[in-house]
């Protein structure tokens, strides 16, 4: 797997402490092999629970480069010995599936809610100073009234892991105001690139039509109408990055999105063009999806 794009080296990253939660996964991964390129002391933690999206395979190449630790953040008995020394975190570990937290919404506030807030107790007693990134997701603004959504739009989850995302944020905030914590939110949208999760649809719709058209079966369509955006990693990455240099940014959630927009049911007629072959099938929501 090629390394990560050159990017020409920061002097804020050169020898300082990191640590990616999540690091396993699609976007940590990415932002941990970045950090590595730009001199960084790279620690990650991830579960490493196969519906959650990590995968070794991630940071394959990096493994005498990176310090990897298989911890659930839902554990808290040896968080204190991994949070030593560290001067910024990025907080990308969380459940994203919008189906399995509606399924099973205590596992959802156990990832989302309780283990964030355990973390941030942690790092408050621990590593009091730290610079703390939190990814959040622009899917807690429910259905938009108006578009483009931006950082006023009213917050309206339409399901579990929405509100669940939403307490988070609001902790990590929380936490900055009362104590010296300094943290930063941000929302992210679609985020698509390399080492995206094709498995399923937990991570990201996309990836499932990916796999759909690899293995040639049509590409399924519920609806076609609704409009998307869509975040490349390594943009994200970029974001994250800056977010975590530049600690006297306001205090408050940001969106990570992109002005260019497509139809579901356009995407992926370019996604058969690009292909080269494939078949698109425009369905009915099911009865337990609501349209959003």
């Amino acid at each position: 797997m090629p390394d990560a794009p050159f990017v020409a080296p920061s002097a804020f990253w050169e020898g300082r402490y990191v640590l990616v939660t999540g690091g396993f996964g699609f976007i940590g991964s990415t932002l941990a092999r970045r950090l590595c390129g730009q001199g960084a002391v790279v620690t990650v933690l991830d579960c490493l629970l196969p519906q959650f999206g990590g995968n070794r395979f991630n940071l394959q190449g990096y493994e005498d480069r990176i310090r990897s630790h298989v911890f659930d953040l839902r554990d808290g008995s040896a968080l204190e010995s991994l949070l030593e020394g560290q001067e910024v975190i990025f907080n990308l570990a969380g459940q994203t599936s919008h189906l399995d937290s509606i399924r099973d919404p205590e596992t959802d506030l156990d990832i989302n809610v309780t283990a964030q807030l355990r973390l941030l107790e942690r790092c408050r007693q621990v590593v009091p100073k730290v610079r703390l990134v939190y990814a959040s997701t622009r899917q807690l603004y429910g259905r938009p009234k108006y578009l483009p959504v931006d950082e006023g739009h009213p917050i309206y989850p339409v399901d579990v892991n929405g509100i669940n995302k939403y307490s988070a944020e609001m902790y990590h905030i929380l936490y900055s105001q009362i104590y010296e914590l300094s943290a930063c939110v941000l929302r992210l949208t679609n985020t698509i690139g390399p080492r995206m999760r094709i498995r399923d649809a937990r991570q990201t719709f996309l990836g499932i039509w990916v796999r759909q058209l690899i293995e040639g079966r049509p590409i399924e369509v519920w609806g076609g109408e609704q409009l998307r955006d869509f975040n490349d990693v390594e943009d994200v990455v970029d974001a994250l990055l800056i977010a975590g240099e530049q600690c006297d940014l306001p205090l408050e959630p940001y969106n990570l999105g992109s002005a260019e927009v497509i139809s579901l049911a356009d995407l992926a007629r370019l996604m058969i063009e690009i292909h080269g072959s494939g078949e698109l099938l425009v369905m009915p929501f099911p009865a337990e999806r609501k349209k959003n």
